[in-house]
């Protein structure tokens, strides 16, 4: 196996370890914040709203999944549906105040427990590693699209 090949095998578990301690660690951020509601929040915060079609293209995830994901935000109080100014016929899915709060309470919760993981790191280090995730990522973006 060459040095590539061996590199190429340790990202890729490496990746799905992370994958996994990222899943485990949501349910102790917040209880009522799986890994996968995270997300979902995430993605209507950092667009200001969207439809649920939108959720379930973007994350290439069937309908009924997302429906599923989002009734339990709804219920959880943490996303309502509104009429999309554009077409009213169209319902978009937004935060409510509380969901925009416990987002806020994960998110931070997260970016502490990244510093203290990666607070012994050099700063090259860090520039660096975080250079190659965006890289990694854009790759994945562009072979989605």
């Amino acid at each position: 196996m060459s040095a590539a090949q061996t590199a190429i095998e340790t990202i890729q578990r490496e990746m799905t370890i992370f994958a996994r301690r990222a899943r485990a660690s949501a349910g102790r951020m917040h209880p009522e914040l799986s890994l996968v509601s995270y997300t979902l929040l995430g993605h209507l915060e950092e667009r200001d709203g969207c439809r649920a079609t939108d959720l379930a293209a973007h994350y290439a995830l069937d309908k009924s999944t997302v429906s599923r994901q989002v009734t339990a935000l709804e219920r959880a109080g943490l996303v309502e549906r509104r009429p999309d100014p554009e077409d009213h016929r169209v319902q978009v899915l937004q935060l409510t105040d509380a969901g925009r709060e416990i987002l806020a309470q994960v998110t931070q919760r997260r970016r502490a427990a990244f510093q203290e993981r990666l607070e012994d790191w050099p700063e090259e280090d860090l520039t660096r590693f975080a250079r190659y995730l965006e890289r990694y990522n854009a790759r994945a973006d562009a072979d989605s699209d």
